[in-house]
């Protein structure tokens, strides 16, 4: 307990060093600028692909950008979900740890990112890429139920797939400066989030028992395969005249595609595995989503 509050503590000090209000800190007037992609190209799902190749240069800026607008929306999915389950874990808690009032902060900090990424979707003109009917029941299942190993490891999930690809965004000048900065914002306070859900998880798997331990590692494997899928909505290639279900099934056999996936999420998948979370039954879903 005295480590869990140690680490509370010096996650609010950072807090209030480093927060931003996306609104304030963010140009959202500025317009895009030509010629710029949304996302590296080679991170695009149909990177490399026939498809892809038929495509005009004009073609993959557009589809790139709606990739983003895919991403942001499942973003903004599973961020509502997590809220609900910091509070839900909150209502449970001491208020006066400053564990429990970490979570109030991080729940904060994911109210502004869920505006962050609203205005963004907007500034790009595109639609909001909704999860489908069963995904949505499956969310709203979790955030009603998630506690211990797997509330923290779903969370875990999303916030290192998602900061995987922002960390390259942020750091390449040739993209769209809006994703550039909407990206540094998000990996600059998501650090703290994944330090603190780390942290908890390897203290929950520790005190979970055999039968919680093997539950977690379904309900975890599910929510893995949830958000990878989430990722690229098949309604993005729409935007760029290819068949929603042409589109995925291209992006679903391209073998960049796939290597970007497990990229994107080495290294949760890693330390998920080294707290023995990913194995058995449950790494065929892994498998399945692509992320292993």
């Amino acid at each position: 307990m005295e480590a869990r509050e140690l680490t509370a503590e010096r996650l609010l000090e950072s807090s209030l060093r480093t927060s931003y209000d996306p609104i304030v800190e963010i140009d959202w007037s500025a317009p895009p600028e030509p010629g710029r992609y949304w996302l590296p190209p080679e991170r695009s799902s149909l990177y490399g692909t026939p498809l892809w190749d038929g495509l005009t240069e004009e073609q993959r800026i557009e589809l790139t950008k709606h990739e983003v607008a895919s991403a942001a929306s499942a973003g903004l999915w599973f961020e509502t979900i997590l809220m609900e389950m910091l509070i839900r874990q909150y209502y449970d808690s001491d208020p006066t740890s400053r564990h429990a009032q970490y979570a109030l902060t991080e729940v904060a900090d994911e109210c502004r990112h869920s505006i962050m990424f609203g205005r963004l979707i907007e500034a790009m003109g595109c639609p909001v890429y909704p999860a489908s009917p069963f995904d949505h029941a499956l969310g709203r299942w979790l955030k009603a139920t998630a506690r211990g190993p797997h509330m923290y490891a779903s969370i875990l999930i999303a916030e290192e797939i998602l900061d995987s690809f922002q960390r390259e965004i942020m750091g390449d000048d040739t993209l769209q400066p809006l994703i550039r900065m909407v990206s540094r914002i998000h990996v600059v306070e998501e650090a703290r989030h994944v330090r603190y859900a780390r942290e908890e998880l390897a203290r929950q798997v520790t005190a979970a028992g055999p039968l919680r331990s093997a539950y977690a590692r379904i309900v975890i494997a599910r929510a893995a395969y949830s958000i990878a899928g989430r990722l690229v909505h098949p309604r993005v290639y729409a935007a760029v005249g290819i068949r929603p279900r042409d589109g995925q099934a291209a992006a679903r056999a391209n073998p960049r595609f796939q290597e970007t996936l497990r990229w994107s999420a080495s290294r949760v998948s890693s330390y998920l595995g080294d707290l023995g979370l990913v194995r058995g039954p449950a790494r065929l879903l892994w498998s399945r989503a692509g992320l292993v």
